[in-house]
């Protein structure tokens, strides 16, 4: 792709390649209900006449193909407007070398047989239906998948690696008609090795559809709202799209004014790592080709950096904190890899208990989020404390803040699982708006 691209007059480029398969099992009632194997290979290819720049991407490695797609993302960077900021990486700021044995994201076990994965599917299926209450499961799933990408650049980068994945899940059901209530369980882990049992997975399915039975309506006022630690990761996600360069560089982050100032409670850090070992989120190098690095977004509560490619960080007059992500179908955009919140003393039931009346989140719905103000509105399911005590489930509810003010006010767990990308315990928020009955 590069030397069709410099044939076809681009000044710079680079490119990427993506091959992967994978194959997903579903079954219901015993029975399998859809399997699905996917292979292929995609191509993206970005070219520079001076700063004007083209993307364009292909599913065909014919030499045929690669020549016609250069030569059309020349084209189309000809009629395109000037960006003063697109260009590559100068060659001083590539990665030079990296350790990808250091970072296990290639499982070096063999792909596992569709009747091994239905296997899984069916043994988590069979656990939560051997549980008393449980009506039906929805669907229980298990799947592999394997991905091979590399990135060359007219600027002498080159650079791939490939990663693994296992999963498996299941959605139980519990009651009928209006009665009716579901939740689910899901594992996830880059090597199958570290995949909990399928019957683990069912059961924690069954034990939390149970839990749900009964739900109803909450009171409205202002409560303690405590997000399970399934969702918490919600509340730093907003946290890291209001510090994103993109939303920065077009000023509309509530947060656009906020560095060096407090965003998070004091003695509390947000630490991005790349590097973490058989983690979703690892890459030695991002999408431009940048040497990746720990660092702390937020330390002791205070915003430390923004995250930012190279073109974001040219309009603010920055440098690149090594956080392009790079699809086949774009030019790089800033996205963080790893992140981890620092965990509390309390466990989730301690919060629980000390948070005396409110309500404990275990799934939100919809969302209305206002990315310049931090106004901040969510449908939500899960229980109601009442003296400390988990007293019912609760469903069609409302809870509302600004997002500012809630960050600031977290109050963390230490339940967070150390094997996700995002590590994110139980947040306790109090004085939230609750809308109810």
């Amino acid at each position: 792709m590069l030397d069709a691209a410099r044939k076809a007059g681009a000044d710079t480029a680079d490119a990427v390649a993506v091959a992967g398969q994978s194959v997903s099992i579903d079954v219901r009632g015993g029975k399998l209900e859809q399997a699905e194997r996917a292979e292929g290979v995609d191509i993206g290819l970005r070219v520079l006449i001076g700063r004007r720049q083209a993307c364009v991407s292909a599913s065909d490695i014919s030499e045929a193909v690669i020549a016609g797609l250069a030569e059309r993302a020349v084209a189309m960077a000809r009629e395109a407007p000037e960006d003063p900021t697109a260009g590559l990486a100068d060659p001083d700021q590539l990665a030079r070398g990296w350790d990808l044995a250091a970072l296990e994201m290639l499982d070096p076990a063999p792909e596992p047989t569709a009747a091994a994965l239905q296997d899984d599917a069916l043994r988590a299926e069979a656990a939560a239906l051997s549980q008393t209450g449980i009506s039906q499961v929805d669907s229980a799933s298990a799947s592999y998948s394997r991905r091979a990408f590399h990135m060359a650049a007219s600027n002498g980068f080159s650079g791939g690696y490939g990663r693994t994945g296992r999963a498996i899940s299941c959605v139980a059901i519990t009651g009928k008609g209006g009665a009716m209530e579901r939740d689910y369980a899901g594992e996830s882990r880059a090597w199958a090795a570290d995949l909990p049992t399928p019957e683990s997975v069912g059961l924690l399915a069954a034990r939390r559809t149970l839990d749900r039975a009964g739900a109803r309506k909450p009171p409205t006022g202002s409560y303690s709202v405590l997000f399970d630690e399934r969702i918490a990761s919600s509340l730093i996600g907003h946290l890291l799209n209001a510090i994103n360069g993109t939303a920065i560089a077009r000023g509309a982050s509530f947060l656009r004014d906020a560095m060096g100032q407090p965003v998070l409670p004091d003695g509390i850090d947000l630490i991005e790592d790349p590097h973490r070992p058989r983690v979703a989120g690892s890459r030695p190098f991002d999408g431009e080709g940048l040497a990746t690095m720990r660092r702390a977004l937020v330390q002791g509560g205070i915003l430390q950096s923004w995250v930012l490619d190279l073109a974001t960080a040219r309009k603010l007059g920055l440098h690149s904190t090594a956080s392009a992500a790079r699809g086949t179908g774009g030019p790089p955009a800033p996205s963080p890899g790893n992140v981890a919140l620092t965990q509390g003393q309390a466990s989730r039931d301690d919060l629980i208990r000390d948070m005396g009346r409110g309500l404990l989140v275990t799934s939100m719905i919809g969302a209305t989020i206002n990315p310049n103000t931090g106004d901040y509105s969510r449908g939500a399911t899960g229980f109601w404390v009442e003296n400390g005590q988990i007293a019912y489930a609760v469903n069609e509810c409302t809870i509302a803040g600004n997002l500012r003010e809630m960050l600031r006010r977290i109050i963390p767990a230490n339940d967070a699982r150390p094997h996700l990308s995002t590590v994110v315990p139980s947040l306790l928020v109090e004085g939230m708006t609750l809308a109810g009955a």
